[in-house]
């Protein structure tokens, strides 16, 4: 026979419930589940910390391969042409230019005045200016074919 699952039970008086708004700002929870086992917890009189602590860790080592847009003959750097520039693409394009400082890597972005999420207000351009690299938009600049 399965062993039935018992309910905490109240091992304090019992407080006014948070409403849901409250506990998210409270303790920042991001799930259902998360605001449950918190209103369990509370419920059966138990002080307890959410998310208190960042453990840190080093993903292991991926070996991968980027290959660019576009190489013009007799220049120096090489264009990335983007019209999304997800996280993968920026942490990726980090990556690429801390293990290979020596590459000129530009951006032509059909609109470098899009920000790189709904809830950031960084753009592309932003995002570019505070990492070094040139970009442009939606073609490539004259002046970077005439250096």
């Amino acid at each position: 026979m399965k062993p039935q699952a018992r309910k905490l039970t109240q091992t304090s008086k019992k407080a006014k419930p948070l409403t849901q708004a409250q506990v998210g700002a409270k303790y920042g929870f991001r799930s259902g589940l998360e605001e449950r086992i918190g209103q369990e917890l509370t419920d059966a009189g138990f002080e307890y910390e959410f998310e208190p602590e960042k453990i840190p860790y080093v993903k292991p080592e991926r070996k991968s391969t980027y290959t660019y847009d576009f190489r013009i003959k007799g220049k120096s750097f090489i264009i990335e042409s983007k019209g999304r520039f997800l996280t993968a693409d920026r942490q990726k394009h980090l990556l690429v230019k801390h293990q290979h400082p020596d590459r000129d890597i530009r951006f032509v972005f059909s609109n470098s005045k899009a920000r790189i999420s709904k809830q950031s207000s960084t753009t592309y351009a932003d995002w570019c200016n505070k990492h070094g690299f040139k970009y442009a938009d939606k073609s490539i600049p004259m002046e970077w074919l005439n250096e």
